[in-house]
């Protein structure tokens, strides 16, 4: 899995640009001809649409942000195309086909036939469709989430610095290089700054967490200079380069971290302190028994977050009541759900195959 973003794709900001990109497609080729499998996230569809649309306020509003992707994401498949002797297949997602799970499978799927049939799967955001509730926000995320998808070996973040630094090298002399992250701690995320690209939605932040969600499930990450040919020269030869995040020991199954990382949840399921105890170090289901309140808005199958008294975050998982029912039978025994719903489609509201707990993650 590469993922190459905006600052390479249009570094100017205003249209595709193969000053970058040439490198990044040879890589891409070498990798095919030597039987390893590639799919690609690109970022720049707005970058790279900047050039047939003048509009100068800033920042840009969010239809003129969907007609500039419309435009660029073309461009962008065309620069791909022209540069890669391969077929080239657009897949444009947004959180909700992530977040559902058929879709997900299905998103799988099709991944997987493009590359039985040799084409490169090109993935990026929908920003011609996706709302502020619909969108994963940015690619570098979106890519961990898809390298999960098709349980790929490795994800390759292609940045425009060398990798993690112990400070900013553009202010600091003093910074760092970081060559290898064995765990995403809190001091590791303290060193990350924001994006300081005009085109770009990421930054050092996102590729953190880009790297967590997919050393979670066994992939390791390399972040890399994406503007050096010698980065990816260094990479075919086996050569250290960029900074590497060591994939996780124990890792998540992809059911749980899809869970965790792709479906949405906004509602609250508060539990009592027996319950939150069963749940959080005993491997338990959730029973109706242990839920002292339902907060929000949910239906049956949706993503909610479990709580504890204390009002910390301790699961999330897949509900088997929607919140009226869930109100209706909190605190009661599971022997008593029929009496008061006059049907019992599940004796426990949370089953602990669909549910993540933090503590693990």
């Amino acid at each position: 899995m590469i993922k190459v973003g905006s600052a390479l794709i249009a570094p100017a900001g205003k249209g595709t640009s193969t000053r970058y990109l040439l490198a990044i497609a040879r890589f891409i080729s070498e990798c095919k001809l030597r039987g390893v499998e590639v799919v690609l996230v690109s970022s720049g569809s707005v970058a790279a649409g900047r050039s047939a649309i003048e509009f100068t306020h800033q920042p840009l509003p969010i239809n003129v942000k969907q007609a500039l992707a419309a435009i660029g994401q073309a461009q962008m498949m065309a620069t791909w195309s022209q540069l890669l002797d391969w077929p080239c297949a657009q897949i444009l997602l947004t959180h909700a086909d992530l977040a559902d799970r058929r879709r997900y499978l299905n998103i799988d799927n099709t991944l997987r036939t493009l590359l039985s049939h040799g084409a490169l799967p090109i993935v990026n955001e929908n920003d011609t469709v996706a709302t502020k509730e619909l969108r994963v926000g940015d690619n570098d995320n979106l890519a961990a989430m898809v390298a999960s998808v098709v349980e790929a070996d490795a994800l390759i973040i292609c940045s425009d610095v060398d990798g993690l630094y112990t400070a900013n090298p553009r202010t600091d002399a003093t910074a760092q290089l970081i060559p290898r992250v064995e765990a995403l701690t809190a001091d590791i995320y303290a060193m990350a700054g924001g994006s300081h690209h005009s085109t770009g939605t990421g930054g050092m932040v996102t590729k953190l967490q880009a790297a967590d969600k997919a050393t979670a499930v066994g992939i390791a990450t390399l972040i890399i200079n994406g503007q050096r040919a010698h980065s990816f020269e260094a990479l075919l030869n086996g050569e250290a380069v960029g900074t590497l995040f060591a994939a996780r020991q124990t890792t998540l199954s992809a059911k749980k971290h899809w869970l965790l990382h792709s479906s949405k949840a906004s509602a609250e399921v508060w539990l009592d302190q027996g319950a939150a105890q069963a749940v959080q170090h005993k491997g338990a289901s959730l029973l109706a028994k242990g839920v002292s309140q339902v907060l929000g808005e949910f239906d049956k199958g949706d993503a909610v977050w479990l709580l504890a008294p204390d009002g910390s975050k301790i699961a999330k998982g897949v509900s088997q009541y929607n919140a009226a029912e869930l109100n209706k039978i909190k605190g009661i025994h599971s022997d008593q759900i029929a009496a008061v719903l006059g049907y019992c489609p599940s004796e426990v509201a949370v089953h602990r195959d669909d549910l993540v707990v933090l503590l693990d993650v």
